[in-house]
């Protein structure tokens, strides 16, 4: 079996885990980077993005909330933070790909991206154990129940 066939059934293991049933999503995820790991630049990139305390509570907070978004101000609101202050933060976060953000008339809502977080866990786990995923079990059980 060569390589490639691996990847795809590392990958059904991640759609299982991450319950997506279609193929539309490795579409979309591999138009993130390619599959085996997005891009390393594009995870140190996310990483990068994530590695403040007030960027961190955002984007955990809606991922929690996804995949409808956040409101900026709401944002703001629910974090105690100044909206000037987080606007820097959130631009942040989408320019490293882990936020979209839609406008509607005056009001800008942000969302977490999916396909963007499903990309940088496959990155984390696609080498784990040389492609061996029964060692990886507790990580996929932990994904799969939603533990935190």
């Amino acid at each position: 079996m060569g390589r490639g066939c691996a990847c795809d059934s590392q990958f059904g293991m991640f759609r299982n885990v991450f319950g997506v049933g279609d193929l539309s999503v490795l579409v979309k995820l591999r138009s993130f980077g390619h599959y085996r790991g997005m891009e390393q630049t594009s995870a140190i990139a996310a990483f990068a993005a994530l590695a403040h305390p007030t960027r961190l509570d955002v984007f955990r907070l809606l991922v929690r909330k996804a995949p409808h978004g956040v409101p900026s101000l709401t944002l703001a609101e629910m974090l105690r933070a100044k909206p000037s202050t987080l606007s820097g933060h959130l631009a942040i976060l989408k320019r490293a790909g882990l936020l979209t953000s839609t406008r509607h008339q005056r009001e800008i809502r942000y969302a977490a991206s999916l396909p963007a977080i499903n990309a940088l866990v496959a990155f984390l786990l696609s080498e784990c154990c040389d492609g061996r995923m029964e060692h990886c079990h507790d990580i996929l059980t932990l994904l799969g129940s939603g533990e935190r």
